[in-house]
């Protein structure tokens, strides 16, 4: 109870996080004008905050939210063609109770996993900047500390592996490969993945059984 308040308070900060100026121009942009696919929807409008198992030994770390997607619904991605390829592969490997995730009441839930973005508001053309990356950090820092029984990392796109791997101080620091098996300290595992993005699935860059090997060998070193 005590890991789960601590997150649900850090959430509440991250949700009510102004530090860049220019995310918080583009996140309010996009909610006021909409996609015309979603002009019913009441978008969110603001930083999104980690979601899934406070006891999670599985930790997932994305880029950021996209603008239509978890910039909309309020929950990691939710909403688009990434979450779908990411929770669809969660499922198949017994991390997810269900593979959609189209609302924040669809009643998705995580089991022994938990999924958060290195930058925490929808950047344009899914590119935040280096200051903005940095401004984000400390929200990362401190959520891995509360993710304390973590013991296998997946990171989706060179994004993340950079940023887990400064995280863990390792040098030297790691080139990004699609499948890659990095061992970190006391014995936890950093695993690579590229990420589900359109701009990889719909190149067939990533494969749905590519990505499910990579949570299939994330399940495997958690049964060890």
């Amino acid at each position: 109870m005590e890991r789960a308040d601590s997150l649900a308070m850090l959430n509440s900060e991250i949700v009510a996080c102004s530090r860049c100026p220019r995310l918080v121009t583009w996140r309010a942009h996009v909610a006021r004008e909409k996609r015309a696919a979603f002009r019913d929807w009441d978008y969110w409008g603001k930083p999104v905050p980690g979601f899934g198992d406070t006891r999670a030994r599985l930790v997932v770390l994305g880029l950021a939210p996209a603008a239509h997607g978890a910039n909309r619904t309020g929950r990691v991605f939710t909403g688009d063609r990434s979450g779908d390829w990411l929770f669809r592969a969660m499922h198949r490997a017994g991390f997810a109770n269900q593979p959609l995730a189209e609302h924040c009441d669809d009643g998705l839930a995580l089991c022994d996993a938990y999924v958060f973005a290195a930058v925490r508001c929808a950047p344009p053309q899914n590119r935040p900047s280096v200051d903005e990356r940095d401004n984000c950090r400390p929200y990362l820092v401190r959520e891995l500390a509360l993710l304390d029984r973590a013991s296998v990392y997946i990171a989706l796109g060179g994004w993340a592996l950079s940023q887990l791997a400064a995280h863990e101080n390792i040098r030297p620091r790691p080139k990004f490969s699609h499948g890659a098996e990095i061992e970190i300290s006391n014995g936890r595992t950093l695993l690579c993945s590229y990420h589900p993005s359109q701009q990889n699935t719909f190149t067939k860059r990533l494969t749905e059984e590519m990505f499910d090997n990579v949570f299939t060998r994330a399940k495997e070193l958690l049964s060890v």
